[in-house]
């Protein structure tokens, strides 16, 4: 009977399936496979295998939504009203402004759109299958739900497979479930609520064979597979913008409005005074152009891009500039374990021979360090069980060692790596012992036995007959099952225990080791080959290795860093929970003196107080699939948290997309990955992670101060129009003028902010809270209060100028140097540069690194405001005039109190 496409296509514990039942439902024959005729239907009804991204927005429509912001309101409308006084030359310059900023945002944006189509990449190959008996090969988007797919090593898994054929086949799913090892695959049914990371009997579409032969049936194609549901989670991810984003558009908003009112407000009144509307209208534009902080925008895109090249110095890629604010003001970061804050390097640190334990110095796969016993080093002369232990490591081992960029790393399997550099660590190498004992016959490692055993020919008897020795590594279970004796610490045979073993082995465990066994057994002269039988029985036990991919040193101390910068750090791996907890508390992630773990499977039953709780307390969450990776970070967003969450594989890309933002691995990393991400790490490593949240701190405390420079100067401009209106008196500051402040002047003495270095405090301070706005009430106190000091400037300096000398154009001129002035000393309170200064006047030595920006940004100040004054041309476009020394000398002397008032704010407010 055939199977329909909703019974195929109907969702199936396929793994706990067996093989028979399995080929029924799909109507598929084991042996020959699907004919030609049911491959043509079934594709009819299911399509091809492919993965397909949701139809996007037009681009032309994703271009003008770049518009849609309060921010770009605020210059859209000042590009108006200088077009609408006839200023076309102001309002192109502050629409080209509103234009970059468009242009930036799409081309943001249609790169982040590119995740989906790096996923389907990720999938598409070609397959070997059986059709009408025949052995074909065809393009992987060609397979259909039952057609019969055989593997080889290197090849990659076109579709999801239930295999019903496996001989020593090994998988390589780190992409799909974070699992750092190839797992090693069989085809005996499992129970139906087997985690994704543990089904054996199944084959993922984008995994790689590593190992061995397979034949599958396709269970699921395009977006049915596990990686297309992924696809369809990264699509469905809330597109969340970054806190600095929000709080600007909050701002803008309520900026946009304000500044919209009273100047209505200004015509108004102006009006009612029996002003000229065309007078009054002047007033009105002249205010809403003080009001509006023209060069912000620009400044805090300037800010944002040193924080993204100082971010590059240290390893980390920043894709979207406002991730640079957003990491520092993380709150959670969820690391990913293996090669992050691991070496993803397995090392040997723990040997039992002879009924002596040992300790290894030395991390990763560098030949260097020590084996030690009662912490001396040992001499393998005095130790010879020691030594046949480390030797059946070299011997029964097909990987091996090589430098390359001065980098050593194993060509192989990274475990038989580690058996390889703990056995350097003592002098004995591969290539002699191979050539002292050369290898006869393998029995390559099987998942059905769990062991692999070599022949070798070598050393001699008294008979001078030739020597030949089996040596055996594997699972303690299948190597202590065919032992029943063991060399003691002289290296004479005695009865083993295997209970003793065993504790030994859970002590291991216990620290996250993984463990292996080994064994020997002397063979017959005449023995050139090995079978299955030949070690049965009789082995002699010669110890247990243990062995974990440690943590970075460096990422011990970046973990450190974190916490007392108030910030969590989570585990999130795809490894074994005793592993992942292990490396925790190797690595101080201790909360309440213990490290609280959680698996995938227990978070599944959990009710969501359950969950909510479970997520705030655990530092450890061990084999978790995707779609729960994506319910944590939502599950700490709905906490308020800002969240900062690495991966590599495509496993990880909904959580990265969905979190405040995504970090991806630059070498071990997925281009699917890569492209779901906000910033990629060069060197994976977590330590980078610790830099960047340093470097997005400063960058957030740069954009702070500029925002406290920036806004006074506009308060001050806007204060000194808006009184004088209501005070019917003449206006101390022309609308050209204030564009010229806003513009040039603002932008000259603001961007070097984006050039302070950090603070030595950035990392001994709390992350802001998420929900603090842009403008802080202690940040509105001080713009309030500097607004009123430069009014003050503004409104007396045109006052007393005007009626002492009654030139108009002076009394503007110097009202306007004097606000610099002033402005000038503010910019060095607030800066490091200033800081530095003030202290050496106190006595106290302070040296500041890359404070010069800020002196170069004061000189090209004075220099553009001599401009500004003394030449002729600026004075017939700006309606300024020329300034003796005794004026310049009285604008100075005015601004010099914003010292006193500067320090005074920055006593009860210091922004640094």
């Amino acid at each position: 009977m055939t199977a329909t496409s909703e019974e195929i296509m109907q969702p199936q514990q396929w793994h706990n399936l067996v093989e028979s039942k399995v080929a029924r439902h799909l109507n598929t024959n084991l042996e020959t496979g699907l004919t030609s005729d049911e491959v043509t239907k079934r594709r009819e009804r299911f399509g091809s295998n492919e993965l397909k991204g949701k139809a996007g927005t037009s681009p032309i429509l994703r271009f003008l939504l770049q518009f849609n912001q309060p921010l770009l309101y605020i210059l859209l409308i000042a590009g108006a009203i200088k077009a609408l006084i006839g200023q076309w030359v102001n309002a192109w310059v502050i629409w080209g402004v509103t234009l970059i900023n468009a242009i930036i945002g799409f081309i943001q944006e249609s790169k982040a759109e590119s995740a989906i189509a790096a996923l389907a990449s990720s999938v598409q190959t070609n397959a070997t299958i059986l059709r009408n008996g025949q052995k074909v090969q065809v393009p992987s988007a060609d397979l259909v739900p039952g057609d019969l797919v055989l593997l080889a090593s290197g090849d990659k898994v076109p579709a999801d497979l239930r295999l019903v054929r496996a001989k020593n086949l090994q998988v390589n799913e780190s992409a799909l479930t974070g699992e750092s090892v190839a797992i090693e695959k069989n085809t005996q049914p499992l129970d139906a609520d087997a985690p994704l990371a543990e089904r054996t009997n199944m084959a993922y579409a984008g995994s790689f064979v590593t190992f061995g032969t397979a034949r599958g049936i396709v269970v699921a194609i395009g977006e049915a597979t596990e990686t297309g549901r992924i696809s369809q989670l990264i699509e469905q991810g809330t597109s969340l913008k970054t806190p600095l984003t929000r709080k600007f558009d909050k701002f803008s908003r309520t900026l946009l409005y304000i500044i919209l009112g009273i100047a209505a407000l200004t015509f108004a009144v102006g009006l009612g005074y029996g002003n000229l509307w065309a007078a009054m209208f002047e007033a009105a534009v002249a205010f809403a152009v003080s009001a509006i902080p023209e060069g912000l925008p620009a400044v805090v895109t300037v800010t944002l891009a040193i924080g993204v090249s100082r971010m590059a110095r240290r390893h980390a890629i920043v894709r979207k500039l406002p991730a640079v604010e957003t990491l520092g003001g993380a709150t959670v970061i969820c690391s990913d374990k293996t090669g992050t804050l691991t070496e993803n390097q397995m090392t040997v640190q723990a040997i039992h021979s002879g009924g002596k334990n040992y300790t290894v110095t030395g991390g990763g796969y560098v030949p260097e360090g020590e084996i030690l016993f009662d912490e001396q080093p040992v001499d393998l002369q005095n130790s010879p069980v020691l030594e046949e232990c480390l030797k059946a490591g070299l011997l029964c081992n097909d990987s091996h060692l090589e430098t390359k960029d001065g980098q050593w790393q194993v060509v192989g399997d990274p475990t038989e790596g580690g058996l390889i550099v703990v056995a350097n660590k003592v002098g004995m190498t591969s290539s002699n012992l191979e050539e002292e004992m050369p290898r006869l016959d393998i029995i390559p490692f099987e998942s059905e036995f769990q062991y692999m055993a070599t022949l070798h020919e070598g050393g001699s008897r008294e008979n001078s007959s030739r020597v030949r020795t089996i040596y055996v590594k594997g699972s303690v279970e299948s190597i202590l099952k065919r032992c029943q004796q063991m060399l003691d610490a002289e290296g004479n045979l005695a009865r083993i225990n295997a209970e003793t073993v065993h504790q030994e082995v859970d002590a291991m465990a216990n620290q996250g080791l993984r463990v292996l066994a080994f064994a020997k057994k002397s063979a017959s002269a005449a023995q050139d080959s090995l079978d299955h039988a030949d070690i049965e029985k009789d082995l002699v036990f010669l110890g247990l290795q243990g062995m974990i991919d440690p943590p970075r040193t460096e990422a011990i101390a970046a973990v450190e860093a974190c916490q007392n910068a108030g910030i969590q750090v989570k585990m999130i791996t795809g490894d074994h929970a005793i592993t992942a907890r292990a490396i925790a508390e190797r690595m101080g992630f201790n909360k309440n003196g213990e490290v609280l773990a959680f698996t995938g499977a227990e978070l599944a039953q959990m009710d969501k107080s359950e969950l909510a709780t479970a997520i705030e307390d655990g530092a450890v969450f061990a084999r978790v699939a995707p779609e729960q990776k994506l319910r944590i970070v939502e599950a700490l967003q709905s906490k308020g948290e800002v969240v900062a969450m690495t991966g590599d594989g495509v496993n990880d890309a909904p959580a990265l997309k969905q979190a405040d933002i995504g970090i991806a691995m630059g070498g071990a990393g997925t281009e699917v990955a890569k492209e779901a991400s906000d910033m990629i790490l060069t060197d994976d490593n977590f330590a980078s992670i610790e830099a960047a949240v340093e470097e997005g701190r400063t960058v957030y405390r740069n954009l702070l101060k500029a925002i406290a420079f920036i806004l006074p100067v506009n308060g001050g401009e806007s204060m000194t129009i808006l009184i004088s209106v209501l005070l019917a008196r003449e206006l101390p500051i022309l609308s050209l003028q204030v564009l010229w402040l806003n513009m040039v002047n603002s932008i000259a003495m603001t961007v070097p902010l984006a050039f302070e270095p950090k603070s030595e405090r950035v990392m001994q301070k709390s992350p802001r809270s998420p929900r603090e706005p842009l403008l802080s009430k202690s940040l509105v106190k001080r713009i309030l209060v500097i607004s009123i000091f430069n009014w003050i400037l503004i409104f007396g300096v045109f006052e007393w100028i005007r009626q002492t000398t009654g030139n108009i154009d002076l009394s503007r001129t110097m009202a306007i140097q004097a606000l610099v002035a002033g402005r000038i000393f503010y910019l060095l309170s607030i800066s490091q540069l200033g800081i530095a200064l003030i202290n050496q006047l106190r006595g106290v030595r302070q040296t500041v690194s890359d404070a010069s920006a800020i002196g170069i940004g004061i000189a090209c100040t004075i220099v553009l405001q001599i401009i500004f004054s003394q030449w002729n041309l600026m004075n017939n476009l700006f309606s300024t005039a020329p300034l003796n020394l005794n004026q310049w000398l009285i604008c100075f002397l005015v601004g010099l109190p914003m010292v006193v008032v500067a320090n005074l704010v920055n006593r009860f407010d210091p922004i640094d």
